[in-house]
């Protein structure tokens, strides 16, 4: 392709994705403005336009006992200093005696 053709190719795309734009923008240029309310404020007062209802007190979660899995933490994270610190060192694992090994010769 020569140069005048590919900037005769860019042109035209340019001015196909114009028209498509163009062509998309009509039907909402031309949409008639939404109806007022029969309040006149217009505002849908968010949330999907659903009445102002506090929610039923018996579906929230209460206090209650506390679950099985739910048991205190040895530390906690507010008190200052480090974590670490608190929790101690972890407990080494026991050494193992090295195994009886029968000596080699080497021929030296």
């Amino acid at each position: 392709m020569t140069a005048f053709q590919v900037m005769l190719f860019l042109v035209g795309v340019h001015i196909f994705g114009f028209a498509a734009i163009g062509i998309l923008l009509l039907p909402a240029l031309r949409e008639s403005p939404p109806e007022q309310d029969e309040d006149g404020d217009g505002s849908d007062d968010g949330w999907g336009n659903l009445p102002n209802v506090k929610p039923d007190p018996s579906r929230w979660p209460g206090g209650g006992i506390p679950l099985p899995d739910a048991d205190q933490s040895g530390v906690r994270l507010r008190e200052p200093g480090r974590v670490a610190d608190r929790l101690g060192a972890p407990e080494r694992r026991p050494s193992h005696e090295p195994a009886p090994r029968k000596p080699v010769r080497s021929d030296r």
